[in-house]
């Protein structure tokens, strides 16, 4: 298990305790940048010196890296590094049999973390004077739609749910379908956070918003606090249980989601948990929701990411236009009379 605070240098340490604490984002995109930055380093220490040509990226050490080290970085080592991750990088670096290549979202993250990392080297603490990474674009990416259950799927998936838990996975997954909760927020509600009608969601950078529960969410969440067990501990107001009396984890609710998928007939490759957030906002704004409500709903920061959805709507429009029996007549023109006065 990766722990910046005891494996990254000083001057990566920093900057990851600067997001973690100031600018308060979750551990999981802390940890998320560590590992980037860790693996830019290690390519770094690989490609400028000819004695580690053979090792293994994950082998290198980098608690040598300093300031002089990162300062040093040019446009030209950037470019080298993604080409690695576009053509080398293993895709799964736990599995025997994987692809290899980085798709170019994937590069466009790892390149975001050592864009931040160089912005707060010159911007935040003037470390550096110049910023060798300002002029290096992103990789491009392709512009695809969010895929989504239709209103059929989703009423398939709730009507699948079965086995001992039943109760529960409704309910996350009622959740999920209506509230557009992410995985990390549905983990982390407790029994206190249901206030009657209202819905408290501790999202993304630890900002608290409020969701209206509708009539299916509440008496899903009546009917699961009706045989969840009264625990004591750490859990004990934790909304959700697992099977040992704990939070459930990631890995969990990705399971039940899928085992419901199957189990509904739907393709459990597909779609996944976070295709229900999907699902919840394309339904919200097919029946009438402006993009505004639904970014509150959905916790997004920034109306643009929300705004990806409108074009389903937009394409469920243009589907819907073509679906007319009326949708390819042409008008037929007829011969103008000769008679001025039989013209309209």
């Amino acid at each position: 298990m990766s722990d910046y605070r005891t494996q990254a240098p000083p001057i990566l340490r920093e900057f990851l305790s600067y997001h973690e604490i100031i600018k308060a984002h979750s551990k999981g995109t802390v940890d998320e940048y560590f590992l980037d930055l860790r693996n830019f380093f290690r390519y770094l220490k690989k490609t400028r010196n000819p004695a580690l040509s053979e090792a293994d990226l994950s082998e290198i050490d980098i608690s040598d890296v300093d300031l002089e080290f990162v300062g040093a970085v040019t446009m030209s080592e950037v470019y080298g590094y993604m080409l690695y991750l576009s053509r080398d990088r293993a895709r799964n670096q736990n599995s025997c049999k994987t692809a290899y290549g980085l798709n170019a979202s994937s590069r466009a993250r790892k390149m975001m973390a050592i864009r931040s990392f160089y912005n707060y080297l010159t911007a935040k603490t003037h470390q550096l004077k110049e910023n060798p990474v300002r002029d290096i674009d992103s990789p491009k990416r392709r512009k695809t739609l969010p895929e989504y259950l239709t209103l059929e799927e989703s009423l398939c998936l709730l009507d699948a749910v079965d086995g001992k838990y039943q109760e529960r996975d409704y309910c996350i997954l009622t959740l999920f379908l209506n509230c557009g909760l992410r995985i990390s927020e549905l983990i982390a509600l407790n029994l206190s956070d249901v206030q009657g009608e209202t819905l408290r969601v501790l999202g993304k950078g630890g900002k608290t918003r409020i969701v209206y529960l509708n009539e299916a969410c509440q008496d899903a969440i009546q009917a699961y606090l009706a045989v969840r067990r009264p625990i004591s501990g750490k859990n004990a107001d934790a909304l959700f249980l697992s099977a040992r009396d704990t939070r459930p984890s990631r890995s969990t609710i990705h399971a039940m989601v899928k085992r419901s998928l199957s189990a509904a007939g739907l393709d459990s490759e597909r779609y996944s948990a976070h295709k229900l957030r999907h699902t919840a906002a394309t339904l919200m704004l097919q029946n009438g929701v402006d993009v505004r409500t639904v970014q509150e709903v959905l916790g997004h920061e920034h109306l643009n990411t929300t705004q990806i959805y409108t074009h389903i709507e937009n394409e469920g429009l243009r589907v819907a236009a073509k679906a007319t029996p009326l949708s390819k007549v042409k008008r037929v023109k007829r011969k103008k009379p000769d008679d001025p006065d039989a013209q309209e």
